[in-house]
């Protein structure tokens, strides 16, 4: 089937449209199958939308499959949270939930047809003696003693194991292939070893377990899969997938493809150390706003799309790079540029005294979005006293400064024209209060007398507000490319800042998670962590890209 003119092409893609072609398979099956030792993070969401988008694009399923092997690791936990996140994104896998656990049975009886036909063996070397059986790059491997025992007593050997008569670590199953291969997975690999560990779902069913290299190729045939996409770590392992699949007795015959895997600037997406972050403390968990994991994306505001549309354009090749944390940060501002409504909130307030305003207060009128009429309005409650964010005002300052400057103009925002006309100092000469004077007939235009305003600035009722837990978050790490270099010396420490600030009234019943752009300032959602007493909020992004300044 020829792709439609209006979907991205890749060399998977060109892939399945001349199978589909030529005959090789009359309908697509992918399957995701990630290891239930961790969370989710961004590399994971290219592969999901990868074998999901490419299973809806050719009318095929997509599995959802937990590669399941290692107990020790692996919990239930870790299982919810990623059938969580896989449903977050938008997709929806095929049937029921799959597990390689649910195959152990078939993956022993594959394991003990290989042994009968004298390609496994059971080997009772230490690792260490096994380490240096298996050479180097440069040296081929030695046979192992064990290596030619008869099948009969190896398969007697791994009944055994699979009794629990043997410790772990007494011996290993290891296939009988070529410990001269210069592809060093090629060099008998151990496909069975010894755990006396409970597993999240057969329970203590088994003590032996099978490994990864072993159990994903055959999962992959038992399922029915037609293309089997992997990142490119796994290149020389397709060598063992093949020779597995080609040398037990089953009837599909899947094939692996490799394309590069997600590296980000500004993070790690290696597991080991997202649990070093997490263990060591330096964030809050795996749900940590700063980390890749899509869980702390969600919680730091990102969008199921803005991620989709991430993952689409960095595209699929089999070239390695690292991706500008940019590109992922434009994504979420294009997203939130359009669907976010408008709101106020100060971060670093200062008191504003409108000296000649009278009343008891009023409420003004103002668009939730300037371009989306069918996001409404809202009210805005406007003071005699209000608060604006330090950083708008100065005593002095020169002619590109276009904010509140002493007996200068500026627009509040959404409101009138005010003008300063004198300050309040603290012993420490701080400012602590500014007043003003207003003029009534400038509300929602310029004034009536001609004069221009350049400058506006954000603000919120001193009196009609609500406080309010701002948390700036930043790129984890200061330098782009962190890998290979100690996690302490890398990390950004101004990675999290946290403000005491004030917020309209209306965001009391905000979302958790719903974004929001506070206006002049980023893009927020309400954190889980939020409450009727304290309200926090998290940012997203900043309205620019200000890593880019810098970097110039």
């Amino acid at each position: 089937m020829a792709e439609a003119d209006n979907r991205p092409t890749n060399f998977i893609r060109q892939i399945i449209d001349n199978d589909l072609e030529t005959g090789v398979h009359k309908t697509v099956q992918t399957r995701f199958p990630p290891e239930p030792n961790g969370f989710l993070h961004i590399g994971h969401a290219k592969s999901i939308c990868l074998n999901f988008g490419i299973a809806e694009d050719y009318q095929g399923t997509c599995n959802l499959r937990f590669d399941d092997t290692n107990p020790e690791k692996e919990s239930i936990d870790y299982v919810n949270a990623i059938k969580s996140d896989v449903q977050w994104l938008g997709y929806q896998w095929s049937g029921d939930v799959r597990y390689s656990s649910g195959y152990f049975q078939q993956l022993h009886d594959y394991a003990v047809e290989l042994i009968e036909k004298g390609l496994a063996y059971v080997d009772f070397s230490t690792q260490e003696e096994m380490r240096e059986m298996r050479g180097t790059l440069t040296q081929p491997g030695t046979n192992s003693p064990y290596r030619d025992t008869a099948p009969e007593e190896n398969k007697e050997h791994f009944r055994k194991m699979a009794a629990g008569e043997y410790e772990e670590g007494h011996c290993c199953l290891r296939a009988k292939i070529d410990m001269t291969s210069p592809f060093m997975v090629m060099r008998d690999p151990v496909i069975y070893r010894i755990r006396f560990a409970h597993h999240h779902q057969t329970g203590d069913k088994w003590c032996i377990y099978p490994m990864y290299d072993f159990t994903h190729c055959i999962s992959d045939a038992i399922e029915g899969i037609s293309h089997s996409l992997c990142t490119l770590e796994f290149q020389d392992n397709r060598r063992l997938y093949d020779w597995v699949i080609e040398n037990i007795s089953i009837e599909t015959t899947p094939r692996q493809y490799e394309f590069s895997r997600l590296n980000l600037e500004y993070t790690v997406l290696s597991k080991r150390k997202l649990i070093q972050l997490v263990t060591e403390n330096h964030v809050s968990g795996w749900d940590d706003p700063r980390m890749p994991t899509i869980a702390g994306l969600k919680r730091r505001g990102y969008t199921p799309a803005s991620i989709r549309e991430f993952c689409q354009r960095i595209g699929v090749t089999k070239m390695d790079n690292l991706i500008e944390m940019s590109m992922l940060e434009a994504c979420i501002r294009d997203d939130l540029n359009v669907n976010a409504p408008r709101a106020m909130a100060v971060l670093d307030p200062i008191r504003l005294v409108i000296e000649n305003y009278q009343g008891d207060g009023e409420m003004l009128s103002a668009a939730n979005h300037p371009n989306d009429e069918t996001q409404g309005t809202r009210e805005l409650p406007f003071d005699k006293e209000i608060f604006i964010e330090r950083d708008d005002f100065r005593e002095s300052a020169n002619k590109k400064y276009k904010r509140l400057v002493l007996d200068k103009e500026v627009r509040l925002r959404n409101a009138y024209v005010v003008k300063a006309v004198r300050v309040d100092k603290d012993e420490d000469g701080n400012i602590t209060t500014v007043y003003c004077t207003y003029d009534p007939d400038t509300l929602g235009k310029d004034p009536a007398d001609g004069r221009k305003v350049k400058g506006v600035i954000h603000w919120v009722s001193a009196m009609r507000n609500q406080p309010a837990e701002i948390r700036l978050y930043d790129r984890l790490f200061k330098v782009p490319n962190p890998n290979g270099v100690e996690l302490d010396e890398a990390l950004n420490e101004d990675s999290l800042v946290v403000k005491q600030g004030v917020v309209e009234s209306s965001m009391v019943s905000a979302e958790v998670g719903k974004a929001v752009q506070f206006e002049r300032t980023g893009y927020f959602c309400k954190d889980v962590e939020s409450s009727d007493e304290k309200l926090v909020f998290n940012r997203t992004v900043a309205l620019r890209d200000t890593w880019a300044k810098i970097e110039s």
